[in-house]
């Protein structure tokens, strides 16, 4: 069977690190390189044949879009980056996916799903392997204090929006405070897992001691349940406290 090869584009080592360990996990793909830039990228497309191109956009000499411009077969491409303001030229060129960096695993089996495979096949992903990994092992890198800081997702409280930051409160390791849009965080993070409970607070549902119609207890603290998401709020513990 044909592997789908992919070329992995990004400017920071942590990135491709996630990217690698991401594809390592799923039968019938194949990392045929990784650069750090996207001059490195266009040379190793004269060379290789690539399926599909993880490509960062805000990169040193060159932008990712404007790579992509510049070829006239491109692979399939879906984009990672920090930057949503380029979501709107990336499916202009018709990218498969636009992944908001931090990445979550399974956001990216998300855009992975959509690739078009050599063989045509569906994405082959034992259910224990991709469970294990969302629930138990899944981490995210932020960007905090000039360098890529590893956060577990089951060692987050909740996260608080502070107008264009964001303030991730964790179990036992000081607060992050990370350039990141909450709305952005939110479409990251795995749904089940996480409940946005008002404007400027996402939560573990799991890290939940206690609520009431207007407050819920995390981490020993008191967080307000907004107006508008009273609903949707009494609609998801209820489930979770069913299952």
């Amino acid at each position: 069977m044909s592997k789908t090869r992919c070329l992995l584009v990004d400017d920071e080592p942590p990135a491709l690190e996630i990217l690698e360990s991401y594809l390592e996990g799923l039968d019938g793909f194949e990392v045929v390189a990784s650069c750090s830039n996207a001059i490195q990228a266009f040379r190793i497309l004269q060379e290789k044949p690539v399926d599909v191109l993880f490509l960062d956009i805000h990169m040193p000499k060159l932008l990712g879009t404007d790579l992509l411009r510049t070829l006239p077969h491109p692979p399939q491409v879906i984009f990672t980056t920090a930057h949503p303001e380029f979501a709107v030229d990336a499916f202009d060129l018709a990218a498969v996916d636009y992944l908001l960096k931090p990445i979550a695993f399974d956001r990216f089996l998300r855009a992975v799903a959509k690739v078009e495979r050599p063989d045509q096949k569906p994405l082959p992903l034992p259910v224990e392997k991709e469970q294990s990994v969302t629930s138990q092992d899944a981490f995210l890198y932020f960007r905090a204090d000039r360098k890529m800081v590893k956060v577990f997702l089951k060692n987050i409280l909740y996260i608080e929006s502070l107008k264009d930051y964001v303030k991730v409160i964790t179990q036992n390791e000081k607060p992050l405070v990370v350039k990141q849009s909450m709305s952005a965080l939110e479409e990251t993070l795995p749904q089940r897992e996480f409940l946005r409970i008002h404007r400027s607070y996402l939560v573990a549902i799991d890290k939940i001691k206690a609520y009431t119609p207007t407050h819920l207890e995390v981490g020993g603290l008191e967080l307000p349940i907004g107006r508008l998401y009273q609903k949707e709020v009494s609609r998801a513990l209820t489930s979770s406290a069913l299952t």
